[in-house]
């Protein structure tokens, strides 16, 4: 990886991260506000109607800023990242506001909208799956260039060897097809096709779930040597919070739509304050054997209640072992607590917190049992 897509592109970007690092808090790039997406049930053959709403995001608001990673992260079907896609768009929010350097992305459509298309692009959790088996590798990062009219000829070609080489693939591969690539590498293409148009924020959606664990490190480590390189923004979507941790600088932890906590990525993973994010920290392995040994992990017991009919106040509460009556009729709202900490839960407002008591030893916090009110 020793060329970069263009001369201005990696000035331009590098100044910009280093203004943010040198002046603390830059700007936000990109700023959510109240997102939803609903998507309707229906029932009926000929005459259909709506019977009920599957509230995949509720009400989610966050700011992403200019050079930093921000890491989403929770279970599976929490709505990541349909939350991901809202953003960019390529799933049509139903209410809220998603806001790109003040413009809101919801209200534009067409060619507005497709203007600002080469400026935000997404890296896809499937890389068996994201690229065109009928395409050569070439023909994939070149076709982004093509769509927007920003190369052609000699140019076009050239462009494509210079991103390939960027993320690590040899140009003169840039002939093959997909299926004689390795899944590692197929990834690397998928990054490639989204840098092609010079962006400025990137939506990396589990870029490394369908991968072997010995390539996850290699993805992970060229996506943070790019966005040094680059300048890049990044909103790093993944259920891992080992490895969200690694690449972030800020982590919103979500459960069943909604956000409840926000914080520095160091502090969120040193002292969690919210009892779902303890649980997700103790299920991260620890790689001492002595500590693993002794150390017991926050079991959550049943399921993820569904999206269709979720439980009244707080979301939570049904798989918490501290929740107490006002969980069941008042929503936390998500709010902060400490200066760059924002937490969703009623216990925040005890002065006892008897979660936090337990929260910095995983060895002896107790287990959820299966059906708490």
């Amino acid at each position: 990886m020793t060329s970069c897509p263009s001369a201005s592109y990696h000035g331009a970007r590098a100044v910009t991260r280093d203004r943010g690092r040198d002046g603390g808090v830059t700007q936000p790039l990109v700023r959510v506000r109240d997102l939803q997406v609903h998507f309707p049930v229906r029932e009926g053959v000929l005459v259909t109607r709506v019977r009920n709403w599957v509230r995949a995001v509720d009400g989610v608001s966050f700011d992403i800023h200019e050079g930093e990673t921000l890491g989403l992260v929770g279970e599976s079907g929490c709505g990541k990242s349909t939350t991901g896609r809202a953003i960019l768009q390529l799933i049509r929010p139903t209410g809220g506001q998603v806001l790109y350097r003040d413009r809101d992305l919801v209200r534009l459509r067409g060619r507005e909208l497709r203007s600002l298309r080469r400026h935000m692009q997404i890296v896809f959790q499937n890389p068996y799956a994201s690229l065109d088996p009928r395409m050569t590798v070439g023909s994939i990062v070149a076709e982004p260039l093509r769509v927007h009219k920003l190369a052609r000829g000699k140019a076009l070609q050239e462009r494509v060897h210079e991103l390939l080489d960027l993320v690590g693939l040899d140009p003169a591969h840039a002939r093959r097809f997909p299926h004689e690539f390795s899944g590692g590498q197929r990834q690397r293409v998928g990054i490639a096709r989204a840098l092609a148009l010079e962006p400025e924020f990137v939506i990396a959606d589990e870029p490394i779930s369908a991968l072997d664990v010995s390539i996850q490190a290699q993805i992970l480590n060229l996506l943070q040597d790019l966005r040094v390189r680059l300048g890049l923004t990044l909103l790093f979507i993944a259920h891992d919070l080992s490895a969200v941790r690694h690449v972030s600088d800020r982590i919103a932890v979500m459960y069943l739509g909604k956000l409840v906590e926000v914080g520095p990525a160091g502090d969120l993973v040193r002292r969690p304050l919210h009892p779902y994010t303890q649980a997700l920290l103790s299920s991260v392995p620890v790689p001492d054997p002595e500590i693993e040994r002794v150390r017991r992990r926050i079991v959550l017991r049943g399921d993820v209640p569904s999206p269709l009919d979720p439980p009244s106040g707080c979301r939570f509460r049904t798989r918490c072992a501290y929740a107490f009556d006002r969980c069941t009729v008042d929503e936390p709202p998500l709010r902060e607590w400490e200066p760059g900490r924002e937490v969703a839960c009623h216990l925040m407002e005890r002065p006892d917190r008897p979660h936090l008591a337990t929260a910095g030893s995983a060895a002896s916090a107790p287990a959820s049992p299966e059906g708490t009110p």
